[in-house]
């Protein structure tokens, strides 16, 4: 019998297969056992070929060679890491090797990356898949010891060939089209690109926003105090007039109790963390980037042993997950969770931490039935440790429970509102008042008050507010908003699929923002993201299609089709390829006046002139003179700039290099001599460059000879 070789998508994994399967000698690019073989990729060991690969003219940019589509797609090894291509090519034609395990990470993209290494090492060999959630030693061994039939992961490994050949087609034509239309270069993707409109988006809202004057009345009772409102339960009083003819209404007035209305409000524990939900609360607690949380979760889920798989879009674990959870916990019991878990008096485990039917890949992240050194964790790991442990834990305590009282005092025919609560159970928030130090909002007790009673108006006071703007999108508001995509679009199949999937998956989220910082699209501020003028400027230059997430819905639609094995592969690539043709259509016929600005950093093919200084007309080009005018050398992309040397000529001035150098930079020359058109005296004036590039003369004065 022959042996067994695994591939995993590390050489830190490759090593935790071999200590579980007795794999002890190591090789250059792999570790030798007596039954098994264990090798690594380093991450995508083969891509998809780049177009000049298929036809030299590619490699310069031209409108009339698009759209490019391959009638057969290529894929390429990857030149830095093609030595260990090699090796694990050798290995998988080896003929000792009876058959390949798939041990890279359970997921669509961990699929795509072996399958692209076994297709194009021309492997014909049966292929195993391993498919695990946790990396300890038991979950490892357990997974080798049910190794599955690959041919079952097909249509998995299908749905990621036309994610990526997909994302290829239309970020490739559409960059090229795009950026030769504006000649600057433009970077637009399937999923980037909506993200980057949702975010452009609320900055117009933001931009445009013009805040409302309005008033509140609030009315003090002596006891307790009340806030007017309208019989539809409204605060805001439209107009300062009527807030002072309400106020002088009720002042010195007597108030009656009309109703005292209690209510006891039970909030559940939170449902465990995916992903997304685990970067929401590290970004709103510890100002963690989407990407720093990934990885940190991923060191202790490869490196740490700690967490679960981490790139999981489900919040929920299985039927028979449940004595591995009973375990994890006993292995908690140790400071600082002991008090917490002594307080559990039974594990329940509710429809809120147990469904099958919302696992699909992988279960909710949670720790393993690992006992925690937390000594030995650095400040990061151990911040999102407890994060996980005291959702967990959560999950198993009772609801939070307060007594919600609302009071309705009458003066006058006025109603005032009193809203206040008293905190019955602290519940699951004890978790977190112990662990993570966040301690519940203080309840608004009031005083016993009673229906009928009557209390005298001490004061009345009138507010002045303002309606505000929506609040500038954070990585956390970000990742909620792609998340639920479908409050973007109007098609109810659609919003319904984005419902499932969003704008990306849990594991890209944190790439897609990290990218549209990387290509200029976004900036943060402190925990904010803004829009720059060239994302700004690219949503605005766009067709809708390709800036709304209904596209990316139904691309997830049909990937997710393809994966049940309810739709072709060649269907779905038919209506990419038609979507190409259109983008690259719009591009060519669409007009526009849109002008971008020049990229930071590009350099400028030298023409031998030296620039005078920085366009004050698009602000983004440099000025360069001919024999009879200044211009701008952004006048491809429309700059319209254009300063003539003769234009101080009657009053004896030539406007020469170093003057318009001046102007360029000071944008004042202040008091120079030069003479009136009309008369021929001597005079000063202010000679100033303003904002729409014109020149113009201010304080003329006579000077006395």
């Amino acid at each position: 019998m022959g042996k067994v070789l695994v591939v995993a998508e590390k050489p830190s994994v490759a090593r935790d297969y071999a200590k579980v399967l007795g794999c002890k000698t190591k090789k250059n690019g792999y570790i030798d056992g007596d039954e098994y073989m264990i090798t690594w990729a380093l991450g995508h060991l083969v891509t998809l070929a780049e177009p000049h690969h298929y036809d030299e003219k590619y490699k310069s940019w031209r409108t009339d060679d698009l759209p490019i589509k391959p009638a057969q797609v290529k894929l390429r090894v990857n030149r830095k890491t093609s030595s260990q291509f090699n090796i694990v090519k050798k290995l998988m034609n080896d003929k000792s090797v009876e058959y390949i395990i798939c041990g890279t990470d359970s997921g669509r993209e961990g699929e795509l990356i072996f399958r692209y290494i076994y297709h194009h090492a021309k492997c014909k060999k049966p292929i195993k898949r391993l498919w695990i959630s946790s990396m300890t030693d038991i979950a490892i061994k357990r997974g080798f010891d049910n190794i599955e039939d690959g041919q079952k992961y097909d249509t998995l490994y299908y749905s990621a060939k036309c994610r990526s050949e997909a994302d290829w087609l239309v970020g490739m034509n559409a960059s090229r089209a795009f950026t030769l239309k504006y000649n600057t270069l433009l970077s637009i993707g399937r999923v980037q690109t909506p993200t980057l409109a949702i975010i452009v988006e609320r900055h117009h809202e933001i931009e445009n926003f013009k805040p409302e004057d309005y008033f509140e009345l609030d009315a003090d009772f002596g006891e307790y105090k009340g806030t007017w409102i309208d019989k539809d339960n409204n605060k805001k009083i439209k107009t300062q007039a009527e807030a002072t003819r309400l106020m002088e209404k009720i002042h010195y007035g007597t108030g009656v109790v009309a109703s005292v209305e209690k209510k006891n409000k039970k909030t559940p524990p939170p449902l465990l963390y995916d992903l997304t939900e685990l970067q929401r609360d590290a970004n709103k607690k510890y100002g963690y980037s989407a990407k720093k949380t990934l990885s940190i979760a991923q060191d202790l889920y490869e490196k740490r042993k700690l967490l679960t798989y981490p790139r999981t879009d489900s919040r929920y674990i299985t039927d028979d997950m449940k004595d591995t959870v009973r375990e994890t916990l006993y292995k908690l019991n140790r400071q600082p969770f002991t008090p917490l878990l002594k307080q559990i008096k039974e594990l329940k485990f509710t429809k809120r931490i147990v469904n099958n039917k919302k696992v699909t890949d992988h279960h909710a992240i949670i720790p393993t039935n690992v006992t925690p050194q937390l000594e030995g964790l650095n400040k990061d790991e151990f911040q999102i440790y407890m994060l996980v442990a005291a959702r967990l834990i959560e999950a198993f305590y009772p609801h939070y429970q307060e007594e919600a009282t609302e009071i309705i005092t009458m003066v006058n025919d006025e109603s005032f509102v009193t809203k206040g609560k008293h905190i019955s159970d602290l519940g699951f928030k004890e978790v977190k008042k112990v662990l993570l130090n966040e301690v519940p909002k203080e309840a608004d007790e009031l005083p016993l008050i009673q229906v009928d009673e009557t209390y005298e108006v001490k004061n009345a006071i009138i507010n002045k507010k303002q309606t505000k703007p929506p609040k500038t999108y954070t990585e956390a508001s970000l990742l909620s908003a792609m998340e639920h995509a479908g409050k973007f679009v109007e098609d109810e199949a659609i919003k319904e699929k984005l419902k499932e999937m969003g704008l990306g998956t849990p594991a890209t989220r944190a790439s897609i923002i990290e990218r549209l910082i990387h290509v200029g699209y976004i900036t943060r501020k402190g925990k904010t993201l803004i829009p720059t003028e060239k994302g700004i400027k690219l949503v605005s230059a766009l067709p809708p299609q390709i800036k709304t997430p209904e596209m990316t819905g139904k691309w997830e639609r049909g990937l997710k089709r393809i994966h049940d094995g309810t739709m072709a592969p060649d269907k779905f690539m038919d209506s990419i390829n038609r979507y190409v043709d259109y983008l690259v259509g719009h591009a060519a016929n669409e007009k526009t006046t849109i002008v971008f600005p020049m990229q930071p950093g590009k350099k400028k093919r030298s023409t031998g002139k030296k620039t005078f200084g920085k366009c004050p007309l698009c602000e983004y080009g440099s000025v360069y003179e001919n024999t009879k005018a200044y211009y701008c050398d952004h006048w491809k992309q429309g700059c319209s700039l254009t300063i003539w040397k003769d234009v101080l000529e009657k009053y004896g001035v030539k406007l020469e290099n170093e003057l318009m150098r001046t102007l360029l930079s000071d944008k004042k020359i202040a008091g120079y001599d030069m003479y009136l058109p009309q008369t021929g005296e001597k005079c000063k004036a202010d000679i100033v460059l303003d904002e729409k590039g014109q020149v113009k003369l201010l304080n003329v004065v006579r000077v006395a000879v």
